[in-house]
């Protein structure tokens, strides 16, 4: 039997089905498998991993992959799917047109919360007047959240590429993992060629060396943004379909920053905020003024939420 190879520390920078691409620290990357049936590790991991021994190819094997800070994923029905692990923040990326769904934004937002990520909110294609007005308005309690320092919420123009839209990106993203999400024609391919030039030739590249073929959109992609390797943006599908069924009705308050404002000034200590008297979220409704104030869309949303998942608990 040949000699074991040393165990070789590294990260997840792109996965596709049973395989996964990891980085070692001086910037090789080699394509590896999982130890045993079932990969569970994603972009984002750290591992460690082993080399094939001499005379087996060039791949390895992933031995171990070390503890998570946070991993966001979501879970419907039928399955779980996971984005990304060891996650700074999450960059929601909307558009003025098409018309953004609120819903699927509160879920996203309300994952990362649930696992501690900071999300930022970012709408796109300001140089649409109109529509842009339309949706800026329609961000209006996020804004409010925003000024709390909850959400930060930038207007771009990715289709202009200005220097002002690109440092104001930089400024959030600089220093840190970013996982870029958004719905079909929210202009996040844009996004990403513009912070990454040339990310369009390596997606195809780690695509192909994965044996994906022309299905890069069902891949997730790590990138760094920096020659020093600090900055990194990680570009992941799956936006339009978000399950929350791994959060449970009683924690989807404290996931909702604007809910969570109010839910400690309630009568009873398990008020679901749906219709109990002496309730502070339906006080806070009602008033329905200043930056505290909760929307009613907003709260239509919570309660559409807290009827789905008391419904999928099992």
């Amino acid at each position: 039997m040949g000699e074991r190879s040393e165990l070789i520390p590294g990260i997840v920078v792109a996965s596709h089905g049973r395989h996964c691409m990891v980085e070692t620290p001086d910037g090789q990357r080699r394509i590896c498998h999982p130890r045993g049936k079932k990969n569970q590790a994603v972009v984002g991991d750290r591992v460690l991993w082993q080399a094939a021994p001499p005379g087996q190819g060039d791949e390895g094997t992933i031995e171990k992959i070390h503890e998570r800070r946070n991993l966001l994923y979501r879970q419907d029905e039928i399955r779980t799917k996971s984005f990304a692990a060891n996650l700074d923040q999450v960059l929601i990326l909307i558009a003025a047109e098409p018309v953004f769904s609120e819903s699927q934004l509160a879920r996203a937002l309300i994952a990362a919360e649930a696992e501690g990520i900071k999300p930022i909110i970012a709408l796109n294609k300001s140089d649409l007047v109109e529509p842009f007005a339309r949706a800026w308005e329609r961000l209006l309690p996020y804004r409010h959240m925003g000024a709390g320092k909850h959400y930060a919420v930038l207007p771009l123009s990715l289709a202009r590429a200005s220097d002002a839209d690109r440092s104001l990106l930089m400024e959030q993203l600089r220093g840190k993992t970013t996982l870029i999400l958004g719905p079909s024609g929210s202009g996040k391919s844009t996004l990403i060629n513009l912070l990454v030039p040339g990310a369009t030739v390596v997606t195809g590249e780690i695509s192909q060396a994965l044996n994906s073929g022309k299905h890069t959109t069902t891949s997730t992609h790590w990138y760094w943004m920096d020659a020093a390797r600090t900055t990194a943006l990680i570009d992941s599908p799956g936006f339009q379909e978000f399950g929350l069924h791994h959060i449970a009705p009683t924690q989807l308050a404290a996931c909702m920053p604007d809910i969570a404002a109010h839910a400690g000034h309630c009568k009873f200590y398990n008020c679901t905020h749906l219709h109990e008297p002496g309730c502070g979220v339906l006080a806070a409704l009602k008033d329905g003024t200043g930056d505290s104030a909760i929307s009613p869309t907003r709260h239509r949303i919570y309660s559409d939420l807290f009827e789905e998942l008391s419904h999928t608990r099992y």
